[in-house]
């Protein structure tokens, strides 16, 4: 059964950097486009960025056009999202999710297959 899991959230200052990570334990990630969504407190889940299966396409939110970059590791079964140049208003839970296509045709919660738990991702002085 698919899941997928992420890691790598954490406590870091305005400007620094974080890497996310998200497995799928026993389940090969690359049938899937993998999606990150993000959801500050107080606010709807948003979709951050996709990467589509094989090398396909790859598409941001514009909050994160130029900071975040979204790659695969297929060796490794893993999608990470790398974040650079993070402000206070990225602070959120972020989490992995599987997409029912494999494509990046869009980034909303209704092209979601499987949800992992979330990372938290606090951005503070």
């Amino acid at each position: 059964q698919l899941q997928v899991v992420e890691s790598g959230g954490g406590l870091v200052q305005p400007g620094g950097s974080l890497r996310l990570s998200c497995v799928g334990p026993g389940y090969t990630l690359d049938y899937h486009a993998i999606g990150w969504f993000r959801q500050a407190p107080g606010k709807e889940r948003e979709g951050v960025s996709c990467i589509s299966s094989g090398t396909g396409n790859i598409i941001h939110a514009e909050s994160v056009k130029g900071r975040f970059t979204i790659s695969r590791d297929n060796a490794k079964n893993t999608v990470f999202l790398q974040m650079n140049s993070l402000k206070p208003e990225d602070t959120g839970i972020y989490f992995c999710a599987a997409l029912k296509f494999g494509k990046c045709f869009y980034l909303t919660e209704d092209a979601v297959d499987v949800w992992g738990k979330g990372t938290q991702v606090t951005v503070s002085p």
